[in-house]
């Protein structure tokens, strides 16, 4: 019985957490929603060899716009060179500006 309690309990209290963060945003159009929260693309990487077809250009281009732009955002783990998705994204979208 105390068991019981102490979830319905824990669930009151999540469910207040999460209307009441829901009330926090409501007139709020750039709010993000836990939908937002769990966008894949954000913590999603891209190899090296695969950043072509992210892109949308030739591996040799590909290849070419890596060694000209050194602050292309990438990481390197275990000697494998990754690029963060968004982050590759917003800087196609601002390297022009």
């Amino acid at each position: 019985m105390d068991m019981s309690l102490f979830w319905l309990a824990i669930g009151i209290a999540a469910a207040g957490y999460f209307i009441g963060d829901g009330l926090k945003n409501f007139k709020n159009p750039n709010a993000k929603d836990i939908i937002d929260y769990l966008d894949e693309d954000e913590h999603e990487l891209i190899k090296e060899n695969e950043v072509h077809h992210f892109i949308g250009i030739t591996k040799e281009d590909a290849r070419h716009l890596i060694q000209e732009h050194s602050d292309i955002p990438h990481i390197i783990i275990n000697g494998t060179t990754y690029y963060p998705k968004t982050k590759l994204r917003n800087w196609l979208l601002n390297a022009g500006n």
